[in-house]
């Protein structure tokens, strides 16, 4: 029967992983365990013991990533002061690393990366309800529409930049920081104020389906 493991194996392992996603996002899944061993400080044997392979260790990159990016969406969504949270994630390296690992994911494609979007999509429709729940978003007809669309507003903006850059960004950290940076004030005013001045496209769409879906409590009072 094995042990249960110490507190050295336990920071060793989170020491990898943290490594790993730094090294995958600024390289590529092609990277060797060898250099991410280097840059955890640790054995290759020892990044084997832990996760077995590296496609175990990937698999544990995106867990992390995964639930630090639903955490961190989470609370900027139903926080009491959205732009504090907002602006940490624009602002924050270490939010900036897993926005890039994310990319170079969807940059990958293959298994993980169809679970990897499947899952935001998941968290991105829970956090909406959460944030209805809280008042700081509106009902939608179509709750799995919007988060599917949504997702892909925002996985879309980056790949569709970086496959428009004529050379691959050298810091691709900085380079996130800076499109969320120039996206940020265009997303809170298409999300805040909203895009058209009337309801005559929505009324138009609505009135050519076969069976009209009830509307929102927000719209009931216009």
């Amino acid at each position: 029967m094995r042990s249960a493991p110490s507190d050295d194996d336990l920071t060793a392992r989170a020491r990898i992983r943290d490594a790993a996603i730094t090294r995958f996002a600024t390289d590529g899944f092609g990277v060797g365990l060898r250099s991410i061993a280097a840059d955890a400080d640790v054995s290759p044997g020892l990044v084997i013991h832990h996760f077995r392979s590296k496609d175990g260790l990937r698999r544990a990159c995106d867990e992390h990533v995964l639930a630090q990016i639903h955490d961190a969406r989470a609370e900027a969504l139903v926080a009491a002061d959205p732009a504090v949270s907002i602006l940490r994630l624009a602002g924050d390296t270490h939010y900036a690393w897993l926005a890039t690992y994310l990319l170079r994911s969807l940059q990958a494609g293959g298994d993980l990366a169809r679970r990897f979007v499947a899952d935001l999509v998941d968290e991105t429709r829970t956090n909406l309800d959460d944030g209805v729940a809280a008042g700081s978003i509106r009902p939608s007809r179509d709750p799995d529409g919007r988060a599917e669309m949504l997702t892909g507003m925002s996985l879309g903006y980056l790949l569709l930049a970086y496959s428009l850059e004529p050379e691959p960004p050298t810091d691709l950290a900085a380079w996130v920081l800076g499109m969320q940076a120039r996206g940020t004030l265009a997303g809170l005013e298409v999300f805040t104020e909203g895009l058209f001045t009337d309801r005559r496209f929505l009324d138009g769409y609505l009135a050519q389906q076969p069976t009209t879906t009830p509307t929102p409590p927000h719209q009931e009072d216009r």
